[in-house]
Parts: C-alpha cells; structure tokens; sequence
C-alpha cells in the first residue's frame, strides 16, 4: 500500500494506482477526454495534467503511478492555464456547431470549455468542410467534430474489428479507416461501441426519427412499437433517473403519449426465439449436426462471423433475431388476423444497438421491420413531443403482445439468452425437469462455461460478450483448445444493457459506475418477479403456435422465423 496526499487529503492505494484512480478516493474528480475507464487510457489529451512531487513540471494523471509520500495538486493555477489552453487548441479545430448538435448539453468538450471559460476562437484553425461519412445505415461520421482523442479507436480495437484508426501526422491526424475507404466498405460491424465512447458529436446513430414522425402523422399508416428487453433498463437515464431503474410502464406510457400508435413488449418475440432456438439445439445435439451451435440474435456478431469467420457460418442458429421475428410475426400472423395490408403496417423496433439498423437492411429480413430506433433515438422523441416522463403513470403494453416471460426480459443481459434456452432445452430433454436458474452464466465476466447434464444428455456450454472475447472463443474451438455443444455471443460488452444506442453518459458516470452490472440487475430483478420464467410458460407462445405455426420448428415457423446467413469475408 502507498500512502499520499492529494489537496492535502492523505489516501492510501495499493502500489500501482495512477493518480487519477487515487483522487477519486478523495472525491477529487480530475476532468479528462481521452481516458474511458476499462477502454482507453493514453494521456493523450492533456486534460487531467496536474502537479506531483517528484515529477518535472506537470504530470497526466491518468497514467502516471502514485508513490509513497507524494503529494498532489490537481486545481493549481497552472495546471488550470494548461486545461484551459489544451481546450482552445482542440476548438480551434473542432466544427461549433453545438446548437445544432445532438450532443449538446451532453458533450464532455463543451462542458469543460464552458467550466474553464474558453474562448472558442483564440486559436483560428484551418477551415473544416470535410463530407460526413453516410455510407452506413447505422452510423454516421463528422471529421470536423473529432477531437482526435481516440477513445473510438481503442473501442473499436477492444471489439477486435479495427475499423478506424489515425491517418496522417501532426496538424492533420485524423481518425478514419484503412486507405480513406467509408465505414459502410471498411471491416465495421455496427457494434456502436465508438459512438458510446465518443466525447463529443463526432459519431452518432444514422437517424430515422423523422421517417417514424412522417408515419405516424400518416392516416394510411397503422404504426406499432416494440421495445427490446433491455431499453426499459437504460431509458430512464435519459431522463436523470438512477443507473438500473426499470421504467418499462413510464416507457409504454410515453410512446403511446407519441401518437396514435400501438406498443408491443419485444420480450413477447424473444420468447419465441427460445422457442425455436432451444428446439434447434435439442434437435442439432440428437440428430448429431452441426455443433457447437451458435446464437444469432446479435446482427453485429453475425457480421463478424460473416467477414472474420465465414467457415464457422453453419454453426449459426438459423433463428431471426428477436427484432426480425416480431417484424415478421407483425407482418404475417397479425395483419392477417386483423384484416390490415401489410404495406400499410408501419413497425417501429425500439433498440439499444446500432446493428439493428443495418440488420433491418439486410435484403434476407424482408423489410419487415421498417425502422429502428435507438434507445437515445426514443428518448429524443419523447423531449421534442414535451412529455415529462418522469411523472408519467405505469402503463401496460398492448396486447396481443404485451405479456412475456422472464426468460424473455433476461435476453438484454450477457448469459441471459443462455440461461433462456436452457430452461426451455432442459425441459425438451427431460420433460420433468424444473429449475429455471443457471447462475453459471450470469454476470459480466467476459467468458463464462459450464457443463449441464440433463435425461443423460452432457451440454457444454459458453457465453462470450465483446468480439475479441468471443474472437478468442471462435480462434479455440478452432484450434481443438475449447469444445462445446452451445455458444452464446453478444457483441457488446456486458450484453445489450451496454449496446451502441444506449444513453450516453458522462465520463464522470462512465469511469465511476458500473453500467452493466446495475442494468443487468434490473433485468434479472424483473425476471425473479414473473410468474412466468420459461418462455414455454407463456400464454402468448401458446396462442402464436396454436393458431399459427403449429409446433416448434414447423415448416411454417422455419418459413416466417428462421434466415440464412452469407459469407461476406474483409480484408
């Protein structure tokens, strides 16, 4: 242990802590832009500079390790004139644009340079006019937002994808992808996780926010919403409520308040896809094919497959994504239960992913999801249609949607798509079976496995979140190091609570606050709540499958529920 001061504050730390990790123990918060807890820590921006015995002349908290009896000052004059002059250089090249900006009263950049009283012109830059980069339907990119502090960078290189990096020397670094190629052509899957590790408004979700005002203002158009598992874990953040609340009936209650639209619960469709997805498994394992098998409910670890790993393409559960599957249900089994045109049915999918956008353009899903929308997309419609959703009352969902499983509120959580399939697995192997917890693949570990016997069947089983952790995974069943007969992957880490199109949060809530563990909390606490924790159990499965499909793994049900995958190999 070392002993310190900082502000004259003593602390003690084990040997090793950076100064910045110590302030934060004596509730001294250091105002950084490049560094992101867990993802990217170089010193590269200059912000948390500050004063240490020991040290010549100022020193980047982030990076630099505590001693014994050194003593730190992080609020002196002259690390001040060093923040603030580090501040104007950066908008010297920096588009202001903040009142047209969707980070506005939400970006680190502007909060700091309002904090330290910058002058945004007292270094003039060279004109910025480079194009955005729209190629991609899930992700657009602004070159004279970029501040060049890399934390894209590190979280795309974290994921193992390497889309982006930084081109050019001196003045003219920038971050962009190999040879100057658009995102859309580039090795990027859509995960998002640059746009959430993003300062400032350099990246955000490609919107389609107005398309979705259009149709709902259309009398043509029958508009229905349903909104994924996790996005009641994360929306009231939008809003300032606590990490972790569950607002799933202010939610509901908000997006009816949007207009004459109908709110489905994705849960609903998530169920289903345990449905099909156990029943695939059971019958891969007993007819002796292809296994490992791997889920497919993550679009962006899909593409990942698609361009990194084509060879491993058959073992991909041939199941639609939740997402997918409800448009489709929507589509079919809906419209022709009510009467309505297809065309005229406007689907509306609520997400915390950017890979749900491109997903919806894949010309195998039919278009039958017309748009997706993001966690921050919603949150935005909810602020422009003046609805206080703080003091929203609880509502339900609509029904013939509304009542799932807790097998189906879990699918948000790394190991919650696991832990689903199994309950419904098991009790396919073994007809009396009845434990409903798997706590072997719960949590945030980035790789969990366990082993399960059921009616004497052994399932090895894995769950991955992140790409390179699931890289790692791909690259040992390949090697013969790793065998196992199912697979979970989610692209992002700690699952669909921290996707792409979640809430973006301040550094200072980022560094300090265990996102995924605390929305994952409240997916699980929902879970333990249902009367229903199978998805088998649910009286929604029961009505789809009697009226409609028939059985688990029909011709009917391969027909609306189930896709095909193409290899789609990058350099």
């Amino acid at each position: 242990m070392v002993n310190l001061k900082i502000n004259n504050i003593p602390v003690t730390v084990p040997e090793g802590t950076t100064i910045l990790e110590a302030a934060r123990l004596a509730h001294v918060e250091i105002p950084t832009l490049c560094y992101l807890k867990d993802v990217a820590c170089v010193g590269s921006c200059r912000m948390c500079l500050v004063e240490a015995t020991g040290a010549r002349g100022l020193v980047a908290a982030c990076v630099y390790p505590v001693s014994e009896g050194m003593e730190v000052k992080t609020n002196t004059e002259k690390c001040r004139k060093s923040r603030k002059m580090s501040l104007e250089l950066l908008l010297s090249k920096h588009k202001k644009e903040c009142l047209a900006c969707e980070r506005a009263g939400n970006c680190e950049l502007q909060r700091l340079s309002t904090e330290y009283g910058c002058d945004p012109n007292h270094f003039e830059g060279e004109p910025l006019d480079h194009p955005l980069d729209e190629s991609a339907p899930y992700v657009v990119r602004d070159r004279d937002k970029c501040i060049n502090c890399n934390r894209c960078v590190a979280a795309c290189k974290k994921q193992s994808v390497g889309a982006i990096g930084p081109i050019g020397r001196g003045y003219n670094v920038h971050v962009g992808s190999a040879f100057e190629m658009s995102l859309m052509e580039s090795v990027c899957v859509g995960c998002g996780q640059c746009i959430v590790a993003c300062p400032v408004g350099a990246l955000k979700e490609r919107t389609t926010v107005d398309s979705v005002w259009e149709a709902i203002a259309d009398p043509e158009k029958k508009v229905v919403f349903f909104t994924a598992p996790s996005v009641r874990a994360t929306l009231g953040e939008a809003f300032g409520l606590p990490v972790g609340t569950n607002v799933e009936g202010k939610m509901v209650a908000a997006i009816r308040r949007l207009g004459n639209v109908e709110v489905f619960n994705m849960d609903v469709t998530a169920d289903l896809t345990i449905m099909e997805e156990a029943y695939e498994l059971v019958s891969r394992i007993k007819n002796g094919e292809t296994l490992p098998m791997f889920t497919s409910c993550c679009p962006g670890w899909v593409k990942f497959v698609e361009q990194k790993y084509p060879d491993f393409i058959p073992n991909l559960s041939t199941c639609k994504s939740p997402q997918e599957m409800f448009g489709a249900l929507l589509k079919t089994y809906y419209c022709e239960k009510n009467g309505i045109d297809p065309k005229n049915l406007y689907v509306v999918s609520v997400i915390p992913c950017t890979a749900k956008k491109y997903e919806c353009t894949r010309p195998e899903m039919n278009g039958e999801v017309d748009t997706a929308l993001t966690t921050r997309e919603l949150a935005r419609m909810i602020k422009t249609a003046g609805i206080k959703f703080a003091d929203l009352p609880d509502e339900e969902f609509d029904n013939p949607f509304a009542t799932a499983t807790g097998g189906g509120a879990i699918f948000g959580a790394t190991g919650g798509v696991m832990e689903a399939a199994l309950r419904v697995a098991a009790k396919l192997l073994d007809g009396n079976f009845e434990v409903v917890d798997f706590p072997e693949v719960r949590g945030t570990s980035p790789i969990k496995e366990a082993t399960y016997s059921v009616a004497g069947v052994t399932v090895r089983v894995a769950v991955a979140s992140g790409l390179a952790n699931a890289a790692e995974i791909l690259d040992g069943i390949k090697a013969g190091t790793r065998h196992y007969d199912f697979v979970e992957i989610m692209a992002c880490p700690g699952g669909c609570v921290n996707g792409g199109g979640q809430p973006t949060l301040p550094d200072s809530v980022r560094n300090n606050v265990n996102l995924k563990g605390l929305r994952a909390k409240a997916l699980y606490s929902a879970d333990k709540e249902n009367t229903l924790r199978a998805s088998d159990e649910s009286p929604v499965m029961a009505q789809v499958y009697g009226e409609y499909f028939g059985s688990q793994g029909s011709h009917k049900a391969h027909e609306v529920l189930h896709t095909h995958y193409t290899a789609n190999k990058r350099i």
